[in-house]
């Protein structure tokens, strides 16, 4: 099924994998094999690949995602990433429903796939460009319908948490695989095509979408994601303290930072519905302020406020939109930037980096940012290795302020809290996300989403008050873990699906056996989850990547205020929770 494309010669063959569906599984085995142990994640032979699969871009609610998979060169091990938005469609539009690339172009180039055909074009006068006037220049080339996933300046120089953009405003942002395009010389790839994505029985999914539209009236999370200002849009009363990250986790309490009222975000609504075909939930919507020049490539990500703001003692939002703006135009990881920049400013607030950046200054933000994606000077470029690789050049008294995991920085979401969330940031076998499966809080018997409760009893995982940590807690988050690997395998999004969206279990597997035409059960989905955590697990023990293990404030310093004062995850309780979780996986 995938397109073999090797960069260096020109050569592409197409290979057929009865069976499979084409998800990240497929690109996970053909890394493991088709490429050597140990092999540097810049080296040609390195394997990139960029998937929408059997499913991925079709027309309905749940179907929209994109994968790229490579080698991060930021943890060492299997970097995943997913885009939302319409890129996937037109990869399957173009005739393709996943690429599997190697080699290296001898110069900056792009891959053109079109009418089921892939070729490589010269992209030399695309150097030095954004993402957003890449794919300006690429549909004037090819057309105003092409689709496009492009690397900015941050990829071309490499920067360890260099990013994808699709279509403007989608990023693929986690782990670093923008960095991978440029050591191919890679610039993007456009798919030209009007086809679209087979579906056995359109009934039976224009009647999924009909259920998934009356949902967003009644399931509490959908309703937010669809309104304004949005899911990612944080508004009204700040976070418990110890809920979020504030200064690279150091401080637990809000630190005199606000929440933007939803009235702030009057005026910096560039695109809000529309983003994903077939999907009427418009979850990613995309926000910048009048003033800066690329405001298109805003697409915001619940991580950006947090990542941008707070954790860097930031909370002016037309100083965060900005820089998410900036971000993803020059191909950068909002979450690993924002993590790397709040690293290094403890590390000059304590004397271990003079002359670095410090925390609450947003004015100094959008130099950082550029200086970062242009490697300028000596501090861009050691920030562009990121907060491990950094720590590691600065000494060992800097190494306890880079939270960071197999080498990617945290999510701001604090595992203090939830401990659940800790341990997927531990264990999960390609790195940190905080999407990897569903929070804590939410299966909470007192807080929690009460309507959810039932889908996750399905796979075991019981209601638990959420500060809890112990053999069950582990038990419980690989079974999460693995119905939510299961969605990234099929390329399902998370933000429609069970348990707490409007997509059960039961419609999930009415919408693979829809689509797919053959009879798809919950047992073939947790199936698909395991088989994508082995694999990368597979492959992470083969690079010598991990270790599973969170950075040693989360276990040494307890939350200091509100509602979970003193929470903090006890090192032997964690312990028991992390070999309960491999033993529920079949992992020893």
């Amino acid at each position: 099924m995938p397109f073999i494309v090797d960069l260096t010669s020109g050569n592409v063959e197409k290979e057929h994998h009865p069976g499979e569906i084409g998800g990240s599984v497929l690109g996970l085995r053909l890394m493991a094999g088709r490429t050597p142990a140990g092999l540097d994640p810049y080296d040609p032979r390195a394997l990139l690949y960029v998937a929408a699969g059997a499913l991925g871009g079709t027309a309905a609610p749940g179907l929209a995602k994109a994968v790229f998979l490579a080698k991060s060169p930021l943890t060492g091990v299997a970097g995943e990433s997913h885009a939302l938005g319409p890129f996937a469609a037109g990869l399957r539009g173009a005739g393709a429903k996943a690429l599997a690339v190697t080699g290296r172009a001898a110069r900056l180039s792009y891959l053109l796939v079109r009418d089921g055909q892939v070729s490589l074009h010269d992209a030399s006068e695309l150097r030095g460009l954004g993402t957003a006037a890449t794919t300006d220049a690429l549909r004037a080339r090819h057309g105003q319908g092409a689709h496009v996933a492009a690397i900015g300046p941050a990829g071309e120089n490499l920067v360890r948490y260099a990013s994808i953009v699709t279509d403007h405003a989608y990023a693929a942002g986690r782990y670093g695989l923008g960095a991978v395009f440029g050591a191919k010389n890679l610039k993007a790839v456009v798919c030209v095509g009007e086809g679209a994505a087979e579906v056995a029985d359109p009934g039976a999914v224009a009647g999924l979408a009909a259920y998934y539209r009356d949902s967003l009236a009644t399931n509490p999370l959908a309703a937010l994601q669809a309104g304004m200002p949005g899911f990612a849009g944080w508004v009204g009363d700040p976070p418990a303290p110890g809920y979020a990250a504030v200064r690279n986790f150091s401080v637990t309490g809000a630190h005199g930072l606000r929440v933007p009222s939803a009235g702030d975000y009057d005026g910096r609504a560039v695109a809000t519905t529309g983003a994903c075909p077939g999907c009427p939930n418009d979850c990613l919507k995309v926000y910048a302020p009048p003033g800066p020049a690329e405001r298109r490539t805003g697409g915001l990500g619940q991580e950006a406020f947090l990542s941008l703001g707070w954790n860097l003692g930031i909370d002016d939002l037309d100083t965060v939109l900005a820089a998410n703006a900036r971000c993803n135009d020059l191909g950068l990881d909002p979450v690993s930037l924002g993590g790397t920049l709040a690293f290094a400013m403890e590390c000059a607030e304590l004397g271990l980096l003079p002359g670095g950046p410090a925390f609450g200054d947003p004015a100094a933000l959008p130099g950082l940012i550029d200086d970062v994606a242009g490697r300028t000077g000596e501090l861009g470029d050691l920030l562009a290795e990121g907060a491990a690789r950094a720590a590691a050049k600065l000494g060992p008294a800097a190494a306890p302020y880079a939270m960071t995991v197999k080498g990617a920085e945290l999510p701001c979401f604090d595992p203090r809290v939830q401990p659940g969330i800790g341990l997927g940031y531990a264990i999960a076998p390609g790195g940190p996300r905080y999407d990897a499966l569903e929070h804590d809080l939410d299966f909470d018997p007192v807080g929690g989403l009460a309507y959810s409760f039932g889908e996750a009893r399905r796979i075991g995982a019981e209601p638990a008050p959420v500060a809890g940590l112990d053999a069950e807690r582990g038990r419980r988050t690989a079974r999460l873990l693995r119905l939510w690997s299961g969605l990234d395998a099929l390329n399902l999004c998370v933000f429609a699906s069970s348990p707490t969206r409007p997509l059960t279990l039961d419609h999930l597997s009415a919408l693979v056996t829809a689509v797919l035409g053959r009879e798809f059960t919950l047992e073939d989905l947790l199936a698909a989850g395991q088989a994508r955590l082995d694999e990368m697990r597979a492959y992470a023990i083969r690079e010598g990547g991990g270790p599973d293990e969170l950075p040693a404030r989360m276990h040494e310093a307890p939350v200091t205020a509100g509602p979970h004062e003193g929470a903090v995850l006890d090192r032997a309780s964690f312990e028991a929770a992390r070999a309960a979780f491999y033993e529920e996986l079949g992992w020893r």
